[in-house]
């Protein structure tokens, strides 16, 4: 029977993620993952049913209205179950391991909503799966019969339940770095075979990276925008780049990318808008225009940076998490339109415009509605429709103005409102680094505002907090909160200097080295040491949606370490590269942002310490920042900055501005013009 503590809804009402929210008023007797649910399962010897997902998940809502909200499934849940549900943006912890568990048991990629049987004394996979219909169809069991038979497997096979998870516990294992066992590791040879699997990988025709559905993989294609000495005839990094932001993965009125294409020609996306995918592509595409002088990937940069601070970022200063695919009760209805509409809202000109550029003509691209992909360039409409340039942008511009003037008016897709530590310490990295790309100090300010709030309400006693919500903090901080914080706080000092920013940031280091550090193999794990206990505790290596918390690691270390000279820090990185590079060469593309940083680790970072005053400093900073160098990093000091830690102290300020320019812990001559520093820096870059 359901708990009578259920009567007005169950034990999710008391917690703050929106996604359990969500449901708290099903007729499951939920639990939150926590002590008291664990206690039951194992007092009353029942298995629990752990179901992972996330607010702006379209299956896990098509499953809960389908099953959990069915008073007769959840009447067979609540009497064969402890049931345990998981927002897996706040406990990425248990949705790392049992993702991993789910890959073991079906040998297939996992995915949300997440549903798994466990056993009630440590936790170990009885039977994992994703989405079930609650009644079978399209060659799914129904949910109500896979109910029942984990429930009957595990009651009559109990006594093989220890032997079962021991053997799930050594599997886990194989998930561990390990080296290929050969006595010799080439780094330079692991590196070009990644780039040639991601050229293998590579879709010529549409652009991006294996079949449908296609994510944007970022962190290959930042692999790729690397300097390479081999010359291939076709860029995936623009051809890619180009085809998304002309593609339905961009959100072609409001700016900011949907979280994967369902086809190959990135055509249809799922419509769900994730912090993370934005807060990687942002500073990808404001980099590419350095690197390719493409003025239509500054743009799309731009647009993104406007739509994280109009839609995503609180009035505190933090950043929200997702925004939902749904609106309304469909997929996607927020962006779609009619054509009637189009005909109703624009006049003539405008209309055959929008037509024209957006290839509105026939069959809808998505059910009876349109979702706007660019199919003809403005360029070449203009000459199709016989006017200039300067029109069609006009008449483009007044389009899309009363399309998003209307669109704003709809009912909005849901939005969660939980900021979370880590994909917020990589947006901020993103608007810093994009603000000074485009020459745009609102976007670090934007940054700055994000870090004051996390410092201010997420920093507790030498300690992160991985989220928070309605001024509710809870939950310690994983390695990926401590990273990519420290990481974006390396792209904000480059942006703005801050004094206090540096020490926050190696306050973070120092911790990571207290409570993360496997001192022994190399590498952090994703855990504290002081962290609860779970079925395996892992040291993350490979990337996906988001790079591997050790690769943005080894990144910070080595760049803050040569900065300040933090000995602890450049040998907690070696200890890392040494441990955990070797076992990339089973699939090195799969580890491409560990091979990005394990370049500059190879060949030495360059460091330029600029100090000076004013518009001076400014410019200084900004002509340092024309091009795109990814071993080097570039700080605009203050004069009257003091007090500086370690190595900067060394780099004292003069009457007139001055830069130091340092490759690893060997410096030049200070250099008192811009001029000289220019020939400097025009000197052979870092081989990388």
């Amino acid at each position: 029977m359901i708990n009578s503590e259920n009567s007005s809804g169950n034990r999710l009402s008391r917690e703050t993620s929106p996604y359990l929210l969500q449901h708290a008023d099903n007729p499951v007797d939920w639990h939150p993952w926590g002590p008291e649910a664990l206690t039951l399962a194992r007092e009353m010897d029942r298995p629990i049913l752990l179901s992972v997902g996330y607010s702006a998940c379209h299956w896990c809502h098509v499953m809960a209205h389908e099953s959990f909200e069915d008073t007769a499934i959840a009447e067979l849940m609540n009497k064969l179950y402890i049931c345990i549900k998981v927002d897996r943006e706040e406990r990425p912890d248990i949705d790392r391991i049992y993702q991993m568990t789910h890959q073991l048991l079906t040998q297939r990629p996992g995915g949300w909503p997440l549903t798994v049987m466990l056993t009630p004394f440590d936790h170990t996979p009885i039977f994992a799966g994703t989405y079930f219909p609650k009644s079978a169809r399209h060659g799914l069991t129904g949910f109500g019969d896979v109910l029942r038979q984990v429930a009957n497997h595990y009651r009559d096979h109990r006594d093989q339940m220890p032997e079962h998870g021991l053997t799930i516990r050594k599997a886990l294992e194989q998930f561990e770095p390990e080296s290929s066992g050969k006595s010799e590791f080439s780094l330079h040879t692991c590196i070009a075979k990644a780039r040639d699997q991601l050229y293998e990988q590579f879709d010529p025709v549409h652009g991006g990276f294996g079949t449908p559905p296609k994510f944007p993989h970022p962190t290959g294609l930042y692999l790729l925008l690397r300097p390479s000495d081999v010359i291939r005839e076709t860029n995936p990094v623009d051809h890619t780049l180009e085809a998304m932001a002309r593609g339905g993965l961009y959100d072609q009125l409001g700016g900011g990318f949907y979280r994967y294409s369902v086809d190959a020609s990135w055509t249809i996306p799922h419509f769900e808008k994730m912090l993370y995918d934005n807060a990687q592509l942002l500073p990808l595409y404001a980099d590419a225009a350095i690197v390719s002088q493409r003025t239509d990937f500054w743009t799309v940069a731009s647009e993104t940076a406007d739509w994280v601070i109009r839609e995503m970022q609180s009035p505190e200063g933090g950043y929200y998490a997702t925004q939902d695919a749904d609106s309304e009760g469909e997929e996607g209805r927020f962006y779609l339109w009619e054509e009637d509409e189009l005909t109703t809202l624009l006049d003539t000109d405008e209309l055959l415009a929008i037509k024209t550029v957006y290839g509105i003509a026939g069959k809808p691209n998505f059910g009876d509605r349109w979702h706007l992909n660019i199919r003809t360039p403005a360029r070449k409409a203009a000459t199709i429709l016989g006017i200039s340039d300067a029109l069609m942008a006009e008449r483009l511009a007044r389009a899309r103005r009363k399309l998003l003037a209307v669109r704003d008016k709809r009912v909005r897709p849901g939005r969660d409102e939980k900021i979370l530590t880590s994909w917020n310490g990589l947006m901020l990295g993103a608007m810093a680094r994009s603000g000074r790309r485009l020459a745009r100090p609102e976007l670090v300010d934007s940054a700055v505002r994000a870090l004051d709030f996390i410092r201010e309400s997420l920093w507790r006693s030498g300690r992160l907090l991985a989220t928070i919500r309605d001024g509710d903090a809870r939950l310690g901080g994983y390695l990926d909160d401590y990273v990519f914080l420290a990481s974006g706080i390396l792209e904000l000092l480059q942006s703005r200097w801050r004094m206090e920013d540096l020490s926050f940031g190696l306050s973070l280091l120092d911790t990571l080295l207290d409570h993360f550090q496997d001192s022994e193999r190399g590498g952090f794990y994703f855990t504290a040491d002081d962290h609860e206990k779970l079925l395996h505790r892992g040291r993350p290596l490979m990337d996906d949606a988001i790079p591997s918390g050790n690769s943005v690691a080894a990144r910070v270390l080595l760049a803050l370490g040569h900065l300040v000279g933090e000995t602890r820090y450049l040998e907690a990185a070696d200890r890392l590269f040494h441990g955990l590079l070797p076992a990339t060469e089973r699939y090195p593309a799969g580890a491409s942002a560990l091979l990005e940083a394990s370049e500059s680790w190879e060949h030495g970072i360059q460091t330029i310490v600029i100090r000076g005053r004013g518009d001076e400093l400014h410019r200084w900073s900004t002509e340092t920042n024309q091009a795109y160098h990814p071993a080097r990093q570039v700080f605009s000091i203050p004069t009257d900055e003091s007090n500086l830690p370690g190595l900067l102290a060394n780099r004292a300020p003069r009457d007139c501005t001055v830069a130091y320019v340092c490759k690893g812990f060997s410096c030049g001559p200070p250099i008192e013009s811009l001029s000289e520093l220019q020939r400097e820096l025009e000197m052979p870059a870092p081989p990388v």
